[in-house]
């Protein structure tokens, strides 16, 4: 990479963290401009059109760059190889984290964005970023049967139906903004929940 294309880069990764910020204000979506984009990252109104193409394009940018920071600090959670409940601790912490440097307004902006019918390629992007999350659940899963700590009865789909409707829970903006202090308890629960009955969680471990 050349000078001038390191230069672009960071001034594009200057306009999308302006974009983010003023997202994740009081700004919001509805009264995102340009101009104000332009202004907070100190670059030109012609550069933002020139690498983004239009206002559209670069809140799908945002949001692409923000599923996909939390979903690569899951990979390097799972990485660690550690024991599983401390890796589902981890998990849940970068979950949570997430959800609490997000405001309510730019998460309902997100689900709105997600599901509006009319933007396919963002919808399956953020399909594709699902099956990815519960792949990477699914092989923690796998760790915790290996390691005693899963109980053999439950079967991949039950495993992640009941990872998927805890998920949703704590995605709930009056649930989350609540549950940061309690990851660990909130984790031990879980654990307890799907460990064989022969062989209890020690609340110890958290």
């Amino acid at each position: 990479m050349d000078g001038f294309e390191r230069r672009t880069e960071e001034k594009k990764k200057r306009v999308l963290r302006a974009a983010f910020d003023l997202m994740n204000s009081d700004t919001g979506i509805e009264n995102l401009t340009i101009d104000d984009v332009a202004k907070k990252a100190n670059v030109g109104k012609t550069s933002i059109f020139k690498y983004f193409g239009s206002k559209e394009n670069l809140i799908h940018e945002v949001f692409i760059r923000s599923m996909e920071e939390m979903g690569n600090n899951a990979k390097k959670v799972m990485a660690k190889n550690a024991p599983f409940e401390e890796t589902l601790i981890a998990m849940s912490q970068v979950k949570i984290e997430y959800l609490d440097k997000i405001n309510k307004q730019f998460y309902l902006d997100l689900m709105k964005y997600y599901t509006k019918k009319e933007d396919s390629g963002f919808t399956r992007m953020m399909e594709e970023y699902t099956k990815q999350s519960f792949g990477i659940m699914l092989d923690l899963f796998h760790r915790g049967r290996k390691e005693g700590k899963v109980d053999l009865k439950y079967s991949d789909e039950f495993l992640m139906l009941y990872f998927q409707a805890i998920i949703e829970g704590i995605s709930n903006p009056q649930i989350y903004e609540k549950i940061m202090p309690y990851t660990a308890e909130w984790t031990e629960m879980l654990v307890k929940g799907i460990a064989p009955k022969n062989n209890p969680i020690d609340g110890s471990q958290f």
